[in-house]
C-alpha cells in the first residue's frame, strides 16, 4: 500500500528512536521473552504467506469496500513505522487495552507487516527467544483485527445481512473510523454498504451502467499493474525511495508482486485461479464480440499478461537485496506493456456506450466477477485470516 509519514499525537509521544529489534534486548523494559515452541512460530509464519496471497489477489480490486471503509490502508501499509511501533510496546496504557486501541493506532502500525515485522527476520522465522510477551500481545491484536476487517470485505460484498462474520463485520464498522490520506484516524464514521449489489444492478449509486462496472473491472486491474511497476517494484529500482519495498522482513516481495498481477488474472478470466478465459468472463467477451480490433486487443492482453508474470517471476530474488538488478527493469517494462494494451482494449470497449446487447451481456459479466472472483478471494482471504489469527494465539504455550 502506501507509505504514511504522519502518526496520532499518542503514538508520537510514545515514539522512541529505537527499533522494535533493539527494543526487544535486554535493555527494553519489556524484555520478558514468549514461552512457545519454534514449531508453532514457523507454523503461523507459514499461514502468514497463504494468508498474505488472497490479500495480494484481491488487490485487482482495491475498489468498493477496500477503498470506503480504508481496510486497504488500515492492513497493507508499509514500510513499518518501527520506532513508534517500539513506543506503543513501551506505552502501558496502549498495551493495557491494546485489543481497543488498536483500532485507532497509525495504519503504519498494522496488518500483514506489522505481523511480518514481529514474526520474521531477513525471510525467515525469528527465533522463538527474540519475541517479548509485549510483542506477542500486540500481534495478536494486529491478526485479530485484520481478520475482523477481511470479514467486512467478505461480507458487504456478498451481501450477507446475517451470521458471524456478518456480526462481526458490524462490530468492526461501528468501532472502527475512517482514514485520512495520511493514514490518521478521523472523526468519519463507517455503515454497512452491500457492494456486490451496487456492482450488479446498474445504474446504482457507484455505476452508471453495466459498462461503466466493467470498465472498472479493467481500472482496477491497470490500477494495481501501476502501483507494482511504478511503485512496488518502481520507486526502489529508481532510487526514488530505496525504503519503499513490500514484504522486506519475510523476503517476500517477489510473491507478492506475481500473486498482484495474478489476481488481475483471475478478474480479467473470471474466475479463481483460471487457465483460460471463464465464458461469463470480460476477457471471452471480448474474444468473442465479434469486433475484429477488440478480438486482437484481447489477445495481446492475455500475451502481455503471461509475459509480465514471467518477467516478475524471473526477478533476482530476494528483491530487498536485488531491487537494481536489470531483472527489475524487465518486470516494469512488462508491466507497462500489460497496461497498454489494457488500455487499448479499455478504449474500445468504451465506444459500445448505450449499446443494449453490450449492457445486457456487462451485466452478466459483472454477475459472474463478483460471485466468481471478488466474493470467493474475499471468502479465501477471510478464512485465511482467521486461520493465521489462531496460528498466532497458538505461539504462546
Amino acid at each position: 500500500m502506501r507509505k504514511f509519514k504522519i502518526y496520532s499525537i499518542a503514538l508520537m509521544m510514545g515514539a522512541t528512536a529505537c527499533g522494535l529489534a533493539s527494543c526487544s534486548s535486554n535493555d527494553d523494559p519489556g524484555k520478558e521473552i514468549i514461552t512457545g515452541e519454534q514449531k508453532a512460530l514457523d507454523a503461523a509464519c507459514a499461514q502468514w504467506r497463504v494468508a498474505r496471497a488472497h490479500w495480494e489477489h484481491s488487490e485487482a480490486f482495491l475498489f468498493g469496500a477496500a477503498d470506503e471503509y480504508s481496510i486497504d490502508p488500515h492492513t497493507d501499509t508499509w514500510p513499518v513505522e518501527q520506532a513508534a511501533l517500539a513506543g506503543v510496546l513501551r506505552d502501558a496504557s496502549i498495551m493495557g487495552d491494546i485489543d481497543n486501541k488498536v483500532k485507532q493506532l497509525n495504519s503504519g502500525l498494522l496488518g500483514y507487516h506489522g505481523i511480518e515485522y514481529v514474526l520474521f527476520r531477513s525471510g525467515q522465522p525469528r527465533d522463538i527467544s527474540q519475541i517479548t510477551d509485549l510483542e506477542y500481545k500486540y500481534v495478536c491484536a494486529v491478526a485479530n483485527d485484520l481478520y475482523q476487517a477481511t470479514c467486512v470485505l467478505q461480507t458487504t460484498w456478498e451481501g450477507a445481512k446475517s451470521g458471524t462474520r456478518y456480526d462481526i463485520a458490524m462490530n468492526y464498522l461501528r468501532s472502527h473510523n475512517a482514514l485520512d490520506n495520511e493514514g490518521n484516524v478521523t472523526d468519519e464514521g463507517l455503515s454497512y454498504k452491500n457492494f456486490g449489489s451496487v456492482f450488479k444492478n446498474t445504474p446504482s449509486e457507484d455505476y452508471k451502467s453495466d459498462l461503466d462496472a466493467t470498465i472498472q473491472i479493467i481500472e482496477g486491474a491497470r490500477n494495481i499493474i501501476n502501483e507494482v511497476g511504478g511503485s512496488k517494484i518502481g520507486m526502489p529500482w529508481s532510487d526514488e525511495d530505496p525504503s519503499y519495498i513490500e514484504s522486506p522482513f519475510a523476503y517476500n516481495s517477489i510473491v507478492d508482486f506475481y500473486d498482484n498481477i495474478a489476481g488481475c488474472k483471475n478478474a480479467l478470466y473470471g474466475g479463481v485461479d483460471a487457465k483460460v478465459p471463464d465464458s461469463k468472463s470480460l476477457i471471452y467477451f471480448c474474444l468473442n464480440a465479434g469486433n475484429s480490433t477488440l478480438k486482437s486487443q484481447a489477445q495481446t492482453v492475455q500475451t502481455k499478461l503471461d509475459a509480465a508474470l514471467q518477467k516478475i517471476d524471473n526477478m533476482k530474488k530476494p528483491f530487498v537485496n536485488n531491487y537494481k538488478d536489470d531483472s527489475a527493469k524487465a518486470a516494469i517494462d512488462a508491466l507497462d506493456e500489460l497496461d497498454g494494451a489494457l488500455g487499448a482494449m479499455e478504449n474500445t470497449l468504451k465506444t459500445y456506450a448505450g449499446n443494449a446487447t453490450v449492457e445486457n451481456q456487462c451485466k452478466v459479466i459483472n454477475a459472474n466477477y463478483v460471485d466468481n472472483v471478488v466474493v470467493k478471494t474475499y471468502t479465501a482471504l477471510c478464512n485465511n485470516a482467521e486461520q493465521l489469527y489462531n496460528a498466532i494465539k497458538a505461539i504462546k504455550k
